[in-house]
C-alpha cells in the first residue's frame, strides 16, 4: 500500500507540473527573468544615449560653440609664442560660448527650481566668470583691474544688457508698451544706490584727503562697509525668497501669456546633467580666466589700448555673454520680469555681493583692496543708476528706452577709451 500510495502522489504532482496554469506561470516568470536580464543589458546603453544626447545638446547644438577651439588655441600660443595681444584675444573669444552655455546650464536648472530662485541662480551663474577673472586678478595683485571689470560688468548690464533687451522686446511686440513688476525694480533701484553710497565715500575721502590716517582710513572704512552690504544683500535675498515671495510674481497681462508659458518651459536636459554641465564649465572658464589675466597688460601695449578700456568694456562684454542672450530671448517673449531679474538683478549682485565680497577676499589675502574707484569711475556709476532708476519708474518698456540706454552705453565706452588710469602717480 506504500508504494502505491507514493506512486499516486508522484502521478498527482506530475500533473500539477504538467497544468495549463502551472506551464502559464513558468512562461510568466521566464518572461519576466528575460525582461530583467533586458534591462541590466541596456541600462548602461541607455546611459550612454542619454550622456551623448545631453552632449549634442549642450556643446553641438549652439552654433556659438564654433568658437571654443579658441580656448585651448590661446593655452598652446601661451607656451608656444608668448605673445600678450594674441593670446588675450584667443582667450576672450574662447570663454565667451562658455560664458553663453553656463547662462543655458543656468536656464536649464532653473526649470526644476522656479521663476525667482531661477533668476538668482541666472545671475548668480552669470557673475560666474567676472568673480573668477577678478580672484585671479586679485591674486596677482591687479586691484585695479578687479574695481574696473566689476565696475565695468555694472555698466554693461545695466546699459547694454538692458538696453538690448529692452530695444528687441520693443521691436517685436511693437504696437503696445510691455511692462513689468515695478515694485521689484524699485527695491533693486535702492540696493544700486546703497552700493554707490558704499564706493562713494572711500573715493571722495581719499580725494580731499580727510582721512585720520592717509591711506589706511579708506582701506578701514573700505572693509566695514563691505561687511555692512554683505548684510544688506542677504537681508535681500531673505526679503525676495521668502518674507515678500509674492512681491516678485511676475505681471501677466494676457491669458495666451499662460499658454506660451506652459508649452515654453520644457527642459531639454535633467537636473543633474544642468549640475554636472555647470561645474564642467565653471572649471574650464576659471583655468582661460588664468590665462586671460596674465596677457592684459601685455594686450594693453601691443594693441595700444588702455588698461582701463579693457578691463571695462572688453572684459565685461564676455563676462556678460550669457546674461546678454537669456535678457534680450526673454524680452522678445514679452517676460519682462525674468529680463530685470538677470540684468539688474545681476548689476545688484555685483555690486552689493561681488565687490564686497572681493574687498574681504583681498582682506585675507593681504592685499590693500577697498572700494575707492577712484572719482571718474565712481561718478559714472552714479550717474547710471540714476538714468536706469528714472528708465525703471514708470514700470513700463519700450525700443525707445533701449535705445537710449545703448547709446548711453557708447558715450561711457567712448569715455573710458580717452580714459588715462591716475592711480600711478596720484599719490
Amino acid at each position: 500500500m506504500g508504494a502505491v500510495e507514493e506512486t499516486k502522489l508522484e502521478l498527482q504532482d506530475d500533473d500539477v507540473s504538467n497544468s495549463p496554469l502551472s506551464v502559464r506561470k513558468m512562461h510568466t516568470f521566464e518572461h519576466i527573468g528575460s525582461l530583467a536580464a533586458m534591462a541590466q543589458t541596456y541600462a548602461p546603453r541607455r546611459t550612454n544615449s542619454r550622456v551623448l544626447m545631453s552632449i549634442y545638446i549642450v556643446i553641438v547644438q549652439a552654433k556659438i560653440n564654433v568658437l571654443l577651439p579658441f580656448g585651448p588655441l590661446a593655452v598652446m600660443l601661451h607656451y608656444l609664442t608668448g605673445k600678450h595681444g594674441w593670446v588675450f584675444l584667443f582667450s576672450l573669444i574662447g570663454i565667451t560660448p562658455l560664458a553663453e552655455r553656463l547662462g543655458y546650464a543656468t536656464e536649464q536648472l532653473a526649470c526644476y527650481t522656479g521663476p525667482t530662485v531661477g533668476g538668482l541662480l541666472n545671475a548668480t551663474f552669470g557673475n560666474a566668470t567676472e568673480m573668477i577673472i577678478s580672484i585671479y586678478a586679485l591674486k596677482n595683485g591687479m586691484i585695479r583691474v578687479v574695481q574696473q571689470s566689476l565696475l565695468g560688468s555694472i555698466l554693461s548690464n545695466m546699459l547694454l544688457v538692458l538696453g538690448c533687451a529692452f530695444f528687441a522686446g520693443g521691436i517685436v511686440h511693437c504696437n503696445k508698451d510691455q511692462v513689468f513688476n515695478k515694485a521689484s525694480a524699485v527695491v533693486n533701484s535702492g540696493l544700486l544706490l546703497m552700493a554707490v553710497m558704499g564706493l562713494l565715500f572711500p573715493a571722495v575721502l581719499h580725494f580731499t584727503h580727510s582721512e585720520v590716517q592717509y591711506g589706511k582710513s579708506e582701506v578701514t572704512l573700505s572693509r566695514f562697509s563691505s561687511c555692512i552690504m554683505l548684510v544688506a544683500y542677504a537681508s535681500y535675498l531673505f526679503f525676495q525668497l521668502k518674507s515678500h515671495r509674492s512681491l516678485y510674481n511676475p505681471i501677466v497681462e494676457e491669458e495666451d501669456n499662460e499658454d506660451d508659458t506652459d508649452q515654453e518651459e520644457a527642459p531639454e536636459i535633467t537636473q543633474w546633467e544642468a549640475i554636472c554641465w555647470l561645474s564642467v564649465l565653471t572649471i574650464w572658464i576659471s583655468i582661460l580666466s588664468g590665462y586671460l589675466v596674465d596677457a592684459i597688460q601685455g594686450a594693453s601695449d601691443s594693441l595700444n589700448m588702455p588698461v582701463a578700456f579693457i578691463s571695462v568694456i572688453l572684459l565685461p562684454i564676455v563676462g556678460n555673454a550669457a546674461e546678454h542672450a537669456s535678457a534680450i530671448m526673454f524680452a522678445m517673449k514679452d517676460k519682462l520680469d525674468i529680463t530685470l531679474g538677470v540684468a539688474i538683478g545681476s548689476s545688484t549682485q555685483i555690486s552689493m555681493f561681488v565687490i564686497p565680497f572681493c574687498v574681504v577676499i583681498g582682506w585675507m589675502m593681504g592685499k590693500q583692496m577697498d572700494l575707492n574707484f577712484q572719482l571718474f569711475e565712481t561718478a559714472t556709476l552714479f550717474i547710471t543708476v540714476l538714468v536706469v532708476a528714472f528708465m525703471l519708474q514708470e514700470g513700463t518698456a519700450n525700443y525707445f528706452k533701449g535705445l537710449m540706454l545703448i547709446l548711453c552705453y557708447l558715450i561711457v565706452a567712448a569715455s573710458f577709451f580717452v580714459h588715462i588710469d591716475p592711480a600711478a602717480n596720484d599719490d
